[in-house]
């Protein structure tokens, strides 16, 4: 019987390990409307930005980047911020024109699809355009 326990048991955590291990799927701008609520690697070139009046503590204030399409239709958009103190040129800088790759869970708004990236890791600039 423990034999069979500790096989049950062998198994589950070979199936979490694995579940766990999956890479995100790597999307376009475009599609990233029908996998709202998934974690996602969406890539796309960025076209425009904006940054908030208001600032929101210990990040300073955030910057919007539209990726492939421009307001007023963008596809999809990621948030992020500035590192300190440089603040929000600093991100505009890093990523304006540039063709990026962010990942994270997808969440929608009424302007379209977007990913909260305040972790500057979940965003990888191509090699070709740094």
């Amino acid at each position: 019987m423990s034999r069979i326990k500790a096989a049950s048991i062998i198994m589950m955590i070979t199936g979490l390990a694995l579940a766990q291990s999956a890479p995100s799927p790597k999307i376009t701008a475009a599609a990233a409307k029908n996998y709202v609520g998934e974690v996602a690697t969406v890539c796309g070139k960025v076209v425009d930005s904006k940054t908030s009046k208001f600032g929101i503590g210990g990040h300073g204030k955030p910057v919007t980047f539209d990726l492939d399409e421009p307001d007023p239709n963008p596809v999809f958009y990621f948030v992020t911020f500035g590192t300190q103190p440089e603040g929000p040129a600093e991100a505009i800088a890093a990523y304006q024109g540039k063709h990026v790759c962010v990942t994270g869970k997808i969440t929608t708004a009424s302007s379209g699809p977007y990913i909260m990236a305040a972790d500057r890791s979940q965003i990888k600039v191509d090699a070709a355009d740094k």
